[in-house]
């Protein structure tokens, strides 16, 4: 089984223009997500699939690999797909395609190689990561995507909202609002989990993925993966420790430069 990581990568972001390539410790942003992701053990090669010739130039000046991609693509799945066949007509072929997010310069080699290992259960299409929630205030944020999974780790359902609702604990008031009882219930004893977008797909299913149309609960929660589900495509998880932060703003970038010099 071979795996790449493909990092999609876009100069255009509404709250933070030309993020990619913003420093960090002297380094654009992509950089580290590049080189952590470098640094996974279950994969031969990475790759950034951009649509912007400035970060094409600039992953190609620290030494990296970067393939040109339209700039009509929705999502980062659809620049991947097409990023997938590009590199595969080229010579680097890969059973497993690994997408991880060009704004979380934190990402851990180590969890990298965990949703790599899913793919080893030939009954999973694709591989996805979950930490158990520890912190009181994620679980009425409708930005923490929830996941619900069964016993074998293949996903059920994931949502903005808190899932599975914990009825004994949030009580029927809040049912009433749309919303659990609030954060400081605390977390204790809550079996509620945060999805962390980071996927691995096989080849074949990532293109069957983004050529199929929008489907009815992606359309109602936002959310990419419900399409799979919805379509009979198995996603099968796994838990980890590790948390990572994507940067949507500068003061977010602020925070990741605080931690990796801490952690150095």
């Amino acid at each position: 089984m071979s795996a790449i990581v493909i990092i999609p990568s876009r100069y255009q972001s509404a709250r933070f223009p030309g993020k990619p390539l913003a420093l960090v410790n002297n380094k654009p942003m992509i950089q580290h997500v590049y080189e952590r992701s470098s640094l996974a053990g279950r994969i031969k090669a990475v790759f950034v699939a951009t649509d912007s010739q400035l970060i094409f130039n600039a992953v190609r000046e620290f030494g990296g690999n970067a393939v040109m991609t339209s700039s009509a693509h929705i999502s980062g799945t659809d620049r991947i797909a097409e990023a997938s066949a590009i590199i595969r007509k080229d010579g680097c072929d890969a059973d497993i395609i690994v997408n991880v997010q060009g704004d979380e310069p934190m990402i851990r080699p180590e969890m990298i190689d965990l949703v790599t290992g899913i793919m080893v259960d030939k009954r999973a299409d694709i591989g996805t990561l979950v930490k158990r929630i520890d912190n009181a205030g994620e679980i009425n944020d409708p930005n923490v995507v929830k996941a619900v999974f069964n016993d074998e780790g293949f996903a059920m359902y994931f949502s903005r909202s808190p899932v599975p609702y914990h009825r004994d604990i949030f009580g029927t008031a809040g049912m009433k609002h749309g919303k659990a009882a609030a954060p400081d219930i605390g977390t204790s004893g809550l079996y509620l989990f945060k999805h962390i977008g980071i996927y691995a797909y096989r080849a074949d299913i990532l293109k069957r993925f983004s050529e199929l149309p929008a489907s009815r609960l992606e359309d109602i929660e936002k959310l990419e993966q419900l399409r799979a589900l919805e379509n009979g495509i198995s996603i099968k998880i796994e838990q980890t420790n590790y948390e990572t932060i994507g940067v949507d703003t500068p003061m977010d970038l602020e925070r990741v430069e605080k931690c990796l010099n801490t952690s150095l």
